[in-house]
Parts: C-alpha cells; structure tokens; sequence
C-alpha cells in the first residue's frame, strides 16, 4: 500500500500513496473497499492519520463521490471510531489539530449518514447504518453525538427483531453477511453502553451458532447465495470472540433459515438449501439454488457452490446466480426464479412440504418447490436427502409435468477434484484425502460439462461438473456419493 498498490476483491491497481480517493474504472464494489478505510489497520499511525487527512481534503462531500455512498460511508466511520478513538485514543487526543479535523469530518459524514439511511435497500445495509450511528454516538460527548446515538439505538431496535431469525441466521440467507452481522453485533457490545450491550446480548449467541453451523471443516463459510472468501473476518474467530462453541458433531437444522445439515468428528460435512430466495421485500443477495447442497469429506470441500465471482452486472454475475451454476434440477434451461439485473430478483419460487428427520448418525430431509409451474406442462422439483455419517449421501429427485420435459440435476466439484473410470452408471471422485464412488441412476445421460467456481470476488476457477439429464413427464432420478 505505501508503494501505491492496492489490492481489493483480487484486483489490483495503483493509486499511489495516499491513494487517488476520485478513481473511476474499477467495479463500484471495488471503489468500496477503498472507502471503507479498512486497509488502515495494517499501518501505523502516522500513516493512516496521512490517509484520513487527504480523504477529508480530496474527496468533499458530493453526489457523485462514491466514499460518501451511505454504505461506504457507514463502514468508514465504524473504522474510523475503532481505529483513531479505540486503538490510537491517546495519540488522536494528542493531537490537537488533527482531533478537530476528525472530528468535523465524523460530524460531517455521521450528519450526512442520519439524513441517508438506506430504507430503499433496507436488509444489511439498514444495519451497518444503524452500527455506524451508534458507534459514532458512543465516542463523543456532545448533543449531535447523543441523536446519532438516539437514531441508530432506534434502528437497531428496530431490524434486529426482523433481520436475526429465530434459528440466529440471517434474513439474507447469506453465509458471508452472517459473518458481518456477527461482527456488528460485537462491535455495538464493545462499545460499553450498557443499553446497547443488552440490545444485542439476546442476539449474539444465536448468530454466533448458525455460523458455526454455516461453517466447513476447513474453518471457511459455506459458499450459499451471495457469499466469497476473504471478505469479512474468519468464522472461527468470530464464534470465539462471541464466546461461543466449536459445532459440535451430530446433524443440524437452522429451520427459519431454511439450512439443514450434519457434521462429523472426522471432517464429513454436508449443507443443504431448503430456504427461500431471501425476504420478499430484499432477496437481492440471493440465489436460484433450492434444494442445493454442498458437501465436504475427510475435512476437503469436494460437492461446491460455485460461489460468487462479481456484483457487477454481466454473464458472470448472471451465471453465478442461476440454477445451472447450483447442485439442484434446472427444468428446460430456466432458472428456479427471475433473476434480472445485478440484485433483482422478479417471479419467486418457495419452498414446500419440507420435512426433516434427525436420526443416529443420519438425517433425512424432503422439500419441494413451485419455481417451474409457469412453463409449459407445470413441472414440479422434488428432493429428498440422505446423510450417513460415514460419508454417504444419497440424493432422490422426482419431477412431475403434464408433458415431456428435459431435466438436468448437476453436480459441481471442487477444481481439486478429478472424475475417473466412468461407465454410465458411475465414476469415481479423487480428492485430496481421499476417493468417493458416485452412482447414479433414472437419468439418461451423465456428461461432464463447463462449471467455474469463483470462491472469491475476481477469482475464476474452471471445476468438474457432472451434468445428468433426461427428457420425460415422470422422472425418478437418483444420485448416491459415498465415500471409498
């Protein structure tokens, strides 16, 4: 960074340093993290002090200025308040002209944030508002500190209820924003504000659990809807800090988010998606991906989400949102949902006559779905899962539809992994740390087709995916990994 390279999302550019703030070129998600002044926690402090002076000369508040975007702007003060009045109070104290440029700044942004608030977005950028104005109220003594403190008291009040689900997963159904949440709820018990602490306290041990739930043996999320590696702090970390348990072995259910799987002492791992796209009201961050699952054995990732690659509008985006990019049944080539432009999503599908059974060393779980009654012949999904925990699943699909439809379920694999001896029935999985035998059957067809699995933003990996089709009105198809 002090040589003038930057690098956000995998993509690197040179800004010099301090950096150009008025950059243009890069994704908006990109030019995001550069204002969130995150990166300042890797210097010390007489150059990050450098970095907030030049952002508060060369980027003034204006309606083109990305840094003062609610959400960035949000983040950066959060950053702000923990790095210069928490990490470095004495030295920011200390300095007297640089305190008061601070703090016009603070005023400034926490000012233009209270007038901002993203009711038009709502979901976790409601919250990070909310955290923002509480973290600024709580660091100064003074009138407009304490309304800031008021407004983001009331918000959080407010979403809480509605964003944390009884289950302690979040409304978003994203894996990744579980792991933001969690962080806000322990940056606003930091604080010290006793009325704030309680706010969060009923909150905090749940969350922490459905994301120790949401977590793989390799100590990494669960890739599900809009979620990425390296975004936010690592889960373990974040469940400890929260005071929280290791998951314990034994099968899960986190039935409001609609995540239901198991894990074993010896690294088996298996997630399932029986959940709806995202609330009604903002399923943005979502997927076409009912009835998806991700799997893990001996502690290696061997069935994936392909994850998510971008935010920016494009056939990157497009594709790793769609059904096609998910472990689930696409129905003559059209996604489960209306999935259109970056976050919007039109005609929704919904989960149905879910059932769930935990039973000694195994779970069984069934749900379908109405995401393909409108095409011709009203198709209709149905799944049932399988767990063993010796490492075996088995999968059962049954389509219905008043006339021949082609069906294709697809299998994605990790890029680690190699597809051997094939004969039409089954094929052998090598993975690091071990083999799987996968046999399947009812499908006409099993080829191995195009998949990229993007575990990052900006990272695009190609990956083995099984693709197994047929064309018919009844289908009865069945696929069983079992570990060798």
């Amino acid at each position: 960074m002090l040589s003038g390279l930057f690098t956000f999302q995998s993509q690197q550019e040179a800004l010099g340093f301090p950096p150009d703030w008025n950059r243009t070129g890069p994704p908006l998600l990109w030019l995001y993290h550069l204002h969130y002044h995150e990166f300042i926690w890797e210097l010390p402090f007489d150059r990050a002090r450098a970095v907030a002076k030049d952002w508060i000369a060369r980027h003034p508040c204006g309606p083109d200025r990305v840094g003062w975007q609610p959400y960035p702007t949000s983040l950066r003060i959060s950053t702000w308040c923990a790095y210069f009045f928490g990490r470095h109070r004495s030295r920011t104290l200390g300095d007297d002209a640089f305190r008061n440029t601070l703090w016009r700044s603070t005023c400034e942004q926490a000012y233009h944030l209270a007038r901002n608030v993203e009711w038009h977005l709502l979901g976790n950028h409601l919250l990070e508002n909310a955290v923002a104005l509480v973290l600024a109220g709580s660091c100064f003594d003074h009138a407009s500190a304490r309304a800031w403190l008021q407004k983001g008291r009331a918000l959080l009040a407010r979403e809480l209820p509605e964003q944390i689900l009884g289950d302690g997963g979040h409304i978003e159904r994203s894996p990744m924003y579980q792991c933001r949440v969690l962080h806000a709820l322990l940056a606003v018990h930091d604080t010290g504000e006793q009325d704030l602490s309680a706010l969060v306290r009923p909150h905090r041990p749940m969350v922490a659990e459905a994301l120790a739930a949401l977590t793989h043996p390799d100590g990494r999320i669960a890739l599900l809807n809009d979620s990425a590696f390296g975004v936010y702090p690592d889960p373990e970390r974040l469940v400890q800090k929260a005071g929280a348990a290791p998951p314990p072995p034994g099968a899960f259910a986190l039935a409001h988010s609609g995540y239901y799987g198991a894990r074993t002492s010896d690294g088996h791992y298996v997630v399932c998606d029986a959940g709806p796209v995202g609330p009604d009201y903002q399923p943005g961050h979502g997927h076409a991906d009912l009835l998806s699952f991700e799997l893990s054995l001996r502690g290696v990732r061997v069935v994936v989400d392909s994850g998510v690659g971008t935010y920016e509008a494009g056939g990157l985006r497009d594709y790793c949102r769609s059904t096609r990019a998910h472990n689930t049944v696409e129905i003559e080539g059209h996604d489960q949902v209306e999935l259109w432009g970056a976050f919007r999503v039109g005609r929704r599908c919904r989960p149905q006559d879910i059932a769930w059974k935990a039973l000694d060393g195994a779970f069984e779980l069934s749900a379908r779905h109405d995401g393909y009654r409108v095409l011709p012949g009203r198709p209709t999904h149905a799944r049932r899962f399988l767990w063993q925990d010796r490492g075996v699943l088995e999968i059962g699909d049954r389509i219905d539809a008043t006339r021949p439809v082609r069906s294709v379920a697809r299998l994605h694999f990790h890029p680690e992994c190699r597809l051997t001896h094939s004969d039409g029935e089954s094929c052998v999985v090598d993975f690091p740390g071990g083999r799987a035998q996968l046999t399947w059957a009812g499908w006409e067809t099993a080829t191995e087709g195009e998949s990229f699995y993007c575990p990052a933003f900006g990272v695009v990996q190609e990956n083995p995916c099984l693709a197994f089709a047929t064309v018919a009105e009844h289908v009865r198809g069945s696929i069983r990994i079992e570990l060798d």
